[in-house]
Protein backbone atom coordinates (compact mmCIF):
# COMPACT_ATOMS: atom_id res chain seq x y z
CA UNK A 1 0.00 0.00 0.00
CA UNK A 2 1.45 3.22 -0.71
CA UNK A 3 0.63 6.50 1.06
CA UNK A 4 1.08 10.40 -0.32
CA UNK A 5 1.27 13.21 2.77
CA UNK A 6 0.38 16.42 0.85
CA UNK A 7 -1.35 19.92 0.51
CA UNK A 8 1.62 21.11 2.63
CA UNK A 9 5.12 22.96 1.92
CA UNK A 10 7.78 20.47 2.21
CA UNK A 11 11.13 20.74 4.31
CA UNK A 12 13.20 18.05 3.56
CA UNK A 13 15.88 17.83 6.11
CA UNK A 14 17.06 20.00 9.13
CA UNK A 15 21.04 20.57 7.43
CA UNK A 16 20.56 21.97 4.03
CA UNK A 17 16.66 22.04 3.62
CA UNK A 18 14.80 22.25 0.13
CA UNK A 19 11.43 23.56 0.58
CA UNK A 20 9.37 21.93 -2.25
CA UNK A 21 5.55 24.51 -1.81
CA UNK A 22 2.74 22.64 -2.80
CA UNK A 23 4.23 19.42 -1.60
CA UNK A 24 4.05 15.89 -0.84
CA UNK A 25 5.58 12.76 0.26
CA UNK A 26 4.92 9.29 -1.05
CA UNK A 27 5.85 6.13 1.28
CA UNK A 28 5.48 2.33 0.97
CA UNK A 29 6.02 0.40 4.16
CA UNK A 30 8.73 2.15 6.26
CA UNK A 31 11.01 3.46 3.29
CA UNK A 32 10.17 7.07 1.39
CA UNK A 33 9.21 6.12 -1.98
CA UNK A 34 9.29 9.77 -3.64
CA UNK A 35 9.49 13.61 -2.69
CA UNK A 36 8.37 16.47 -4.63
CA UNK A 37 5.48 18.51 -5.81
CA UNK A 38 2.11 17.11 -4.88
CA UNK A 39 0.43 17.29 -8.29
CA UNK A 40 3.02 15.21 -9.99
CA UNK A 41 2.99 12.55 -6.70
CA UNK A 42 -0.83 12.13 -7.20
CA UNK A 43 -0.19 11.22 -11.05
CA UNK A 44 2.35 8.78 -10.04
CA UNK A 45 0.35 7.15 -6.95
CA UNK A 46 -3.14 7.59 -8.29
CA UNK A 47 -4.78 5.38 -5.90
CA UNK A 48 -2.59 6.30 -2.68
CA UNK A 49 -3.96 6.67 1.06
CA UNK A 50 -3.83 10.41 1.12
CA UNK A 51 -3.29 12.39 4.66
CA UNK A 52 -4.11 16.06 4.08
CA UNK A 53 -1.32 18.79 5.78
CA UNK A 54 -3.98 21.51 4.92
CA UNK A 55 -1.83 23.68 3.93
CA UNK A 56 0.77 23.63 6.89
CA UNK A 57 4.66 22.17 7.04
CA UNK A 58 5.47 19.02 6.52
CA UNK A 59 8.96 18.01 8.23
CA UNK A 60 10.95 15.22 9.06
CA UNK A 61 9.82 13.26 12.17
CA UNK A 62 11.67 15.27 15.64
CA UNK A 63 13.72 13.41 17.70
CA UNK A 64 14.83 14.15 21.23
CA UNK A 65 18.09 13.24 22.03
CA UNK A 66 17.60 13.53 26.03
CA UNK A 67 14.16 12.70 28.03
CA UNK A 68 13.36 11.52 31.45
CA UNK A 69 9.73 9.38 30.60
CA UNK A 70 9.75 8.65 34.66
CA UNK A 71 9.08 12.09 35.65
CA UNK A 72 5.78 12.20 33.90
CA UNK A 73 3.57 11.33 36.97
CA UNK A 74 5.95 13.94 39.10
CA UNK A 75 3.31 16.23 37.74
CA UNK A 76 1.80 18.47 40.59
CA UNK A 77 3.88 17.28 43.17
CA UNK A 78 4.40 18.67 46.43
CA UNK A 79 7.76 17.28 47.48
CA UNK A 80 6.52 18.82 51.00
CA UNK A 81 10.04 20.49 51.88
CA UNK A 82 11.85 23.15 50.82
CA UNK A 83 15.08 23.06 48.33
CA UNK A 84 17.11 25.49 48.05
CA UNK A 85 19.43 24.20 45.37
CA UNK A 86 19.74 21.81 42.81
CA UNK A 87 21.41 19.09 44.94
CA UNK A 88 18.16 19.54 47.20
CA UNK A 89 15.90 18.83 43.97
CA UNK A 90 17.53 16.20 43.48
CA UNK A 91 17.65 14.58 46.95
CA UNK A 92 14.43 15.67 47.67
CA UNK A 93 12.24 15.17 44.23
CA UNK A 94 13.87 13.10 42.02
CA UNK A 95 15.60 10.63 44.03
CA UNK A 96 12.08 10.16 46.50
CA UNK A 97 10.39 9.76 43.14
CA UNK A 98 12.58 6.96 41.41
CA UNK A 99 12.95 5.22 44.52
CA UNK A 100 8.83 5.46 44.34
CA UNK A 101 8.60 3.94 41.28
CA UNK A 102 7.10 0.28 40.68
CA UNK A 103 6.24 -1.49 37.59
CA UNK A 104 2.60 -0.43 36.73
CA UNK A 105 4.07 3.47 37.27
CA UNK A 106 6.92 2.54 34.81
CA UNK A 107 4.89 1.59 32.37
CA UNK A 108 2.48 4.29 32.61
CA UNK A 109 5.35 7.18 32.79
CA UNK A 110 6.67 5.48 29.77
CA UNK A 111 3.33 5.32 28.17
CA UNK A 112 2.27 8.87 28.91
CA UNK A 113 5.61 10.25 27.68
CA UNK A 114 5.29 8.52 24.20
CA UNK A 115 2.39 9.65 23.53
CA UNK A 116 2.74 13.37 23.93
CA UNK A 117 5.99 12.83 22.03
CA UNK A 118 3.76 11.53 19.22
CA UNK A 119 1.37 14.42 19.45
CA UNK A 120 3.96 16.90 19.25
CA UNK A 121 5.42 14.73 16.30
CA UNK A 122 8.60 13.31 17.69
CA UNK A 123 9.33 9.95 16.38
CA UNK A 124 12.32 9.35 17.68
CA UNK A 125 13.40 9.39 21.35
CA UNK A 126 16.45 9.13 24.03
CA UNK A 127 15.12 8.36 27.08
CA UNK A 128 17.56 8.17 30.40
CA UNK A 129 15.51 5.79 33.20
CA UNK A 130 15.63 5.25 36.68
CA UNK A 131 13.60 3.13 39.34
CA UNK A 132 15.90 2.00 42.06
CA UNK A 133 13.33 -0.29 43.70
CA UNK A 134 12.30 -1.78 39.92
CA UNK A 135 15.28 -2.35 38.32
CA UNK A 136 15.34 -5.76 36.40
CA UNK A 137 13.02 -6.00 33.36
CA UNK A 138 12.29 -1.87 33.65
CA UNK A 139 13.58 -0.79 30.05
CA UNK A 140 11.53 -4.22 28.52
CA UNK A 141 8.80 -2.12 29.99
CA UNK A 142 9.68 1.22 28.52
CA UNK A 143 10.39 -0.76 25.24
CA UNK A 144 7.16 -2.19 25.00
CA UNK A 145 5.28 1.43 25.55
CA UNK A 146 7.47 2.47 22.77
CA UNK A 147 6.46 -0.47 20.07
CA UNK A 148 2.69 -0.16 21.22
CA UNK A 149 3.41 3.64 20.52
CA UNK A 150 4.89 3.00 17.15
CA UNK A 151 8.14 5.21 18.22
CA UNK A 152 12.02 4.49 17.79
CA UNK A 153 13.68 5.04 20.93
CA UNK A 154 17.13 4.71 22.50
CA UNK A 155 16.64 3.78 26.39
CA UNK A 156 19.04 3.02 29.01
CA UNK A 157 18.82 2.54 33.08
CA UNK A 158 20.42 4.95 35.02
CA UNK A 159 23.99 3.06 37.06
CA UNK A 160 24.45 5.30 40.26
CA UNK A 161 26.55 4.32 43.42
CA UNK A 162 23.82 6.47 45.62
CA UNK A 163 21.75 3.16 46.12
CA UNK A 164 24.35 1.08 47.28
CA UNK A 165 26.68 -1.47 45.45
CA UNK A 166 24.00 -3.72 45.13
CA UNK A 167 21.96 -1.19 42.88
CA UNK A 168 24.85 -0.18 41.03
CA UNK A 169 25.63 -3.89 40.09
CA UNK A 170 21.87 -4.41 38.83
CA UNK A 171 21.68 -1.20 36.85
CA UNK A 172 24.86 -2.35 35.24
CA UNK A 173 23.61 -5.85 34.54
CA UNK A 174 19.98 -4.31 33.10
CA UNK A 175 21.77 -2.38 30.80
CA UNK A 176 23.79 -4.69 29.45
CA UNK A 177 20.89 -7.43 29.06
CA UNK A 178 19.07 -4.59 27.18
CA UNK A 179 21.85 -3.74 24.81
CA UNK A 180 22.84 -7.24 23.88
CA UNK A 181 18.93 -8.23 23.28
CA UNK A 182 18.11 -5.07 21.02
CA UNK A 183 21.25 -5.20 19.23
CA UNK A 184 20.59 -4.71 15.51
CA UNK A 185 16.81 -3.68 16.50
CA UNK A 186 15.90 -1.51 13.49
CA UNK A 187 13.69 0.96 15.98
CA UNK A 188 14.57 0.06 19.66
CA UNK A 189 18.51 0.22 20.71
CA UNK A 190 20.23 0.25 23.79
CA UNK A 191 23.24 2.76 25.43
CA UNK A 192 24.65 2.56 28.76
CA UNK A 193 23.44 4.87 30.92
CA UNK A 194 25.05 6.34 34.05
CA UNK A 195 23.96 9.45 36.56
CA UNK A 196 26.71 11.64 36.95
CA UNK A 197 30.20 11.54 37.59
CA UNK A 198 29.85 12.65 41.53
CA UNK A 199 27.49 9.41 42.45
CA UNK A 200 29.87 7.42 40.55
CA UNK A 201 32.69 5.25 42.35
CA UNK A 202 35.66 4.08 40.59
CA UNK A 203 34.99 1.03 40.66
CA UNK A 204 32.02 0.89 39.33
CA UNK A 205 33.22 2.95 36.37
CA UNK A 206 36.10 0.60 35.95
CA UNK A 207 33.25 -2.03 35.50
CA UNK A 208 31.24 -0.13 32.92
CA UNK A 209 34.42 0.52 31.00
CA UNK A 210 35.21 -3.26 30.96
CA UNK A 211 31.93 -4.74 30.28
CA UNK A 212 30.66 -2.61 28.17
CA UNK A 213 30.06 -3.17 24.55
CA UNK A 214 32.57 -1.39 22.29
CA UNK A 215 29.81 0.30 20.23
CA UNK A 216 27.69 0.42 23.51
CA UNK A 217 28.62 4.36 24.07
CA UNK A 218 27.16 6.03 27.26
CA UNK A 219 24.02 8.66 28.02
CA UNK A 220 25.42 10.47 31.46
CA UNK A 221 25.20 14.04 33.12
CA UNK A 222 27.74 15.81 32.98
CA UNK A 223 28.06 19.34 34.92
CA UNK A 224 24.41 20.33 35.45
CA UNK A 225 25.52 22.07 38.79
CA UNK A 226 28.45 22.78 39.94
CA UNK A 227 27.69 19.86 42.75
CA UNK A 228 28.85 17.70 40.06
CA UNK A 229 32.10 19.26 38.90
CA UNK A 230 33.11 20.19 43.03
CA UNK A 231 31.87 16.79 44.23
CA UNK A 232 34.10 15.02 41.72
CA UNK A 233 37.02 17.08 42.45
CA UNK A 234 37.03 16.62 46.08
CA UNK A 235 36.33 12.78 45.67
CA UNK A 236 38.63 11.97 42.97
CA UNK A 237 40.99 14.68 42.27
CA UNK A 238 39.90 15.43 38.66
CA UNK A 239 36.87 16.65 36.94
CA UNK A 240 33.99 14.96 35.27
CA UNK A 241 34.61 15.45 31.61
CA UNK A 242 38.39 14.16 32.45
CA UNK A 243 37.33 11.15 34.83
CA UNK A 244 35.22 9.82 31.95
CA UNK A 245 37.82 10.10 29.64
CA UNK A 246 40.58 8.97 32.23
CA UNK A 247 37.78 5.20 32.23
CA UNK A 248 37.60 4.87 28.58
CA UNK A 249 33.79 6.42 28.21
CA UNK A 250 34.21 9.45 25.87
CA UNK A 251 33.55 8.73 22.08
CA UNK A 252 31.64 8.91 19.22
CA UNK A 253 28.66 7.35 21.11
CA UNK A 254 28.85 9.57 24.99
CA UNK A 255 25.76 11.56 25.24
CA UNK A 256 26.88 14.67 27.56
CA UNK A 257 23.79 16.03 28.72
CA UNK A 258 23.59 19.29 29.75
CA UNK A 259 28.13 20.03 30.23
CA UNK A 260 27.00 23.60 31.68
CA UNK A 261 30.21 24.19 34.57
CA UNK A 262 33.09 22.80 32.30
CA UNK A 263 36.32 24.91 31.76
CA UNK A 264 37.82 24.78 27.94
CA UNK A 265 39.99 21.96 28.73
CA UNK A 266 36.61 19.98 29.34
CA UNK A 267 34.91 21.25 25.91
CA UNK A 268 38.03 20.48 23.63
CA UNK A 269 38.49 16.84 25.28
CA UNK A 270 34.71 16.69 24.25
CA UNK A 271 35.16 17.92 20.82
CA UNK A 272 38.45 15.57 20.27
CA UNK A 273 36.55 12.25 21.46
CA UNK A 274 33.48 12.78 19.31
CA UNK A 275 31.43 13.35 22.19
CA UNK A 276 28.13 14.97 21.45
CA UNK A 277 26.63 17.30 24.19
CA UNK A 278 22.91 17.39 24.76
CA UNK A 279 21.20 20.84 25.58
CA UNK A 280 18.31 21.05 28.08
CA UNK A 281 17.63 25.06 27.75
CA UNK A 282 13.99 24.53 29.92
CA UNK A 283 14.87 21.77 31.88
CA UNK A 284 17.64 24.34 33.16
CA UNK A 285 15.95 27.15 33.68
CA UNK A 286 13.59 25.61 36.10
CA UNK A 287 15.90 23.71 37.58
CA UNK A 288 18.29 27.63 38.07
CA UNK A 289 21.75 25.58 37.19
CA UNK A 290 22.72 27.96 34.76
CA UNK A 291 22.60 27.74 30.77
CA UNK A 292 24.87 26.50 28.47
CA UNK A 293 26.51 28.98 26.02
CA UNK A 294 25.31 27.35 23.08
CA UNK A 295 27.00 29.60 20.32
CA UNK A 296 30.14 29.28 22.40
CA UNK A 297 30.23 25.68 22.92
CA UNK A 298 29.36 25.07 19.71
CA UNK A 299 32.48 27.31 18.13
CA UNK A 300 34.90 24.56 20.28
CA UNK A 301 33.98 22.53 17.48
CA UNK A 302 31.80 20.65 19.66
CA UNK A 303 28.25 18.89 18.66
CA UNK A 304 25.67 20.10 20.17
CA UNK A 305 21.85 18.41 20.33
CA UNK A 306 18.67 19.17 21.90
CA UNK A 307 16.44 17.55 24.43
CA UNK A 308 13.48 18.38 27.13
CA UNK A 309 15.19 16.51 30.11
CA UNK A 310 11.79 15.21 31.16
CA UNK A 311 10.10 19.00 31.04
CA UNK A 312 7.75 17.86 28.19
CA UNK A 313 7.87 16.30 24.71
CA UNK A 314 7.55 19.26 22.35
CA UNK A 315 10.54 19.85 20.49
CA UNK A 316 9.57 22.86 18.75
CA UNK A 317 9.13 24.54 21.26
CA UNK A 318 12.35 23.38 23.20
CA UNK A 319 13.84 24.97 19.69
CA UNK A 320 11.93 27.93 20.19
CA UNK A 321 12.89 27.93 23.88
CA UNK A 322 16.68 27.60 23.38
CA UNK A 323 16.37 30.32 21.00
CA UNK A 324 14.81 33.55 22.93
CA UNK A 325 16.87 32.39 26.03
CA UNK A 326 20.31 32.75 24.26
CA UNK A 327 19.13 36.07 23.34
CA UNK A 328 17.85 36.86 26.31
CA UNK A 329 20.75 36.22 27.80
CA UNK A 330 22.95 38.22 25.57
CA UNK A 331 20.93 40.85 25.31
CA UNK A 332 21.44 41.01 21.74
CA UNK A 333 18.15 40.78 19.23
CA UNK A 334 20.64 39.57 16.70
CA UNK A 335 21.80 36.94 18.44
CA UNK A 336 21.48 33.10 17.78
CA UNK A 337 20.01 33.11 14.01
CA UNK A 338 23.64 31.58 13.22
CA UNK A 339 24.21 29.05 16.19
CA UNK A 340 20.71 27.59 17.57
CA UNK A 341 19.61 26.59 13.35
CA UNK A 342 22.07 23.82 14.11
CA UNK A 343 20.41 21.61 17.00
CA UNK A 344 18.03 20.07 15.04
CA UNK A 345 20.73 18.76 12.90
CA UNK A 346 23.25 17.90 15.47
CA UNK A 347 20.05 15.91 16.92
CA UNK A 348 19.84 14.00 13.11
CA UNK A 349 23.60 13.36 13.43
CA UNK A 350 23.33 11.81 16.98
CA UNK A 351 20.49 9.70 16.23
CA UNK A 352 21.69 8.24 13.16
CA UNK A 353 25.09 7.29 15.34
CA UNK A 354 22.65 4.80 17.18
CA UNK A 355 20.72 3.62 14.41
CA UNK A 356 21.80 2.11 11.09
CA UNK A 357 20.11 4.28 8.84
CA UNK A 358 22.31 6.72 7.08
CA UNK A 359 19.32 9.34 5.89
CA UNK A 360 17.62 9.42 9.08
CA UNK A 361 15.81 12.63 9.53
CA UNK A 362 15.38 13.59 6.06
CA UNK A 363 12.60 13.14 3.79
CA UNK A 364 14.08 11.74 0.52
CA UNK A 365 13.36 8.15 -1.73
CA UNK A 366 15.17 5.45 0.19
CA UNK A 367 15.07 7.26 4.24
CA UNK A 368 12.92 6.29 6.81
CA UNK A 369 8.85 7.25 6.57
CA UNK A 370 9.15 9.20 10.15
CA UNK A 371 6.96 12.60 9.09
CA UNK A 372 4.72 14.90 10.69
CA UNK A 373 2.80 17.87 9.37
CA UNK A 374 1.96 20.55 11.45
CA UNK A 375 -0.52 23.16 11.36
CA UNK A 376 1.58 26.13 10.60
CA UNK A 377 0.60 27.63 7.02
CA UNK A 378 3.31 30.24 5.77
CA UNK A 379 1.65 33.39 6.07
CA UNK A 380 4.81 34.60 4.30
CA UNK A 381 7.46 33.72 1.61
CA UNK A 382 8.93 30.26 2.92
CA UNK A 383 12.50 29.82 1.49
CA UNK A 384 15.82 27.85 3.00
CA UNK A 385 17.29 30.97 3.93
CA UNK A 386 14.28 31.44 6.72
CA UNK A 387 12.69 28.38 7.46
CA UNK A 388 14.38 28.63 11.04
CA UNK A 389 12.47 32.31 11.25
CA UNK A 390 9.13 30.04 10.25
CA UNK A 391 10.05 27.35 12.35
CA UNK A 392 10.69 29.50 15.86
CA UNK A 393 7.86 32.52 15.35
CA UNK A 394 4.89 29.85 13.59
CA UNK A 395 5.29 26.27 13.74
CA UNK A 396 6.33 25.62 17.44
CA UNK A 397 3.12 27.47 18.50
CA UNK A 398 0.81 25.38 16.57
CA UNK A 399 -0.38 21.75 16.78
CA UNK A 400 0.78 18.64 15.07
CA UNK A 401 -1.80 17.25 12.31
CA UNK A 402 -0.18 14.54 11.65
CA UNK A 403 2.67 11.67 13.01
CA UNK A 404 3.92 9.11 10.98
CA UNK A 405 6.79 6.64 12.15
CA UNK A 406 8.58 4.01 10.16
CA UNK A 407 5.41 4.24 7.48
CA UNK A 408 2.65 3.54 10.53
CA UNK A 409 0.53 6.59 11.16
CA UNK A 410 0.50 7.09 14.50
CA UNK A 411 -1.29 10.68 14.16
CA UNK A 412 -4.06 10.98 12.04
CA UNK A 413 -5.76 14.63 12.49
CA UNK A 414 -5.38 15.55 15.88
CA UNK A 415 -5.96 12.23 16.85
CA UNK A 416 -4.15 9.00 18.15
CA UNK A 417 -4.50 6.19 16.41
CA UNK A 418 -2.16 3.20 18.42
CA UNK A 419 -2.68 4.51 21.89
CA UNK A 420 -5.57 6.07 23.38
CA UNK A 421 -3.68 8.99 25.76
CA UNK A 422 -7.38 9.18 27.92
CA UNK A 423 -7.07 5.73 29.20
CA UNK A 424 -3.55 5.82 30.21
CA UNK A 425 -4.32 8.96 31.76
CA UNK A 426 -6.87 7.83 33.69
CA UNK A 427 -5.42 4.65 34.95
CA UNK A 428 -2.54 7.13 36.24
CA UNK A 429 -4.93 9.25 37.99
CA UNK A 430 -6.03 6.14 39.38
CA UNK A 431 -2.04 4.79 40.20
CA UNK A 432 -0.41 8.49 40.96
CA UNK A 433 -1.78 8.98 44.48
CA UNK A 434 -0.50 5.65 45.86
CA UNK A 435 3.06 6.57 44.48
CA UNK A 436 3.09 10.02 46.10
CA UNK A 437 2.29 8.54 48.98
CA UNK A 438 5.03 5.96 48.45
CA UNK A 439 7.24 9.06 47.71
CA UNK A 440 6.23 11.20 50.67
CA UNK A 441 7.00 8.26 52.84
CA UNK A 442 10.72 8.17 51.83
CA UNK A 443 13.43 10.10 53.64
CA UNK A 444 15.78 12.69 51.66
CA UNK A 445 19.76 12.73 52.94
CA UNK A 446 21.54 10.18 50.12
CA UNK A 447 24.83 10.01 50.33
CA UNK A 448 25.94 10.80 46.65
CA UNK A 449 28.19 7.92 47.11
CA UNK A 450 25.82 5.45 49.17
Amino acid sequence: MTFLMGNGAVITDAAKPRVIPNGGVAWQADRITQVGPEAALRRQYPDATYLDARGGLILPGLINVHHHFYSALARGLDPGTPMANFAEVLDRLWWRLDRALDAETVRLSAELCAAECIRHGCTTVFDHHASPQCIDGSLDTIAAAIETAGLSAVLCYEVTDRNGPEGAAAGIEENLRFMQARHGDPRIRGVFGLHASFTLSDETLSEIARRRPTDGGCHVHVAEDPVDVEETVRAFGIGPVARLERHGLLDSRALLAHCIHLDKAAYATIARTGAAILHNPESNANNGVGRLDFAKTASRRCLVGLGTDGMSSSMLRALRYAFLSHRGARADPNAGFKAIPRLPAANVEIARRFFDEPVLGELRPGAPADLIAVDAAPPTPLHPANVFGHFVYGASEYPVRHTVARGNVLFEDHRHTTVDPTAIAAEASELSPALWERFHALAWGTPYLG
